[in-house]
């Protein structure tokens, strides 16, 4: 997996989790939801990557 990729992957999921906290702690379920959805979407581009990267080996 290429850094930047990888560093973008991370990125969103951390972005995902503040949102997802932000969301709980002021009751905000569109926040919340939101924030899970990021955090599953970097996880997503994360796994796709390795994969990749572990077909071209």
């Amino acid at each position: 997996m290429s850094t930047g990729k990888k560093v973008e992957a991370k990125g969103q999921q951390v972005k995902g989790k503040a949102e997802e906290t932000v969301g709980k702690a002021t009751g905000n379920d569109r926040l919340k939801n939101k924030g899970r959805a990021d955090m599953v979407e970097g996880k997503g581009r994360e796994v796709g990557q390795d994969a990749k990267s572990a077909f071209k080996r």
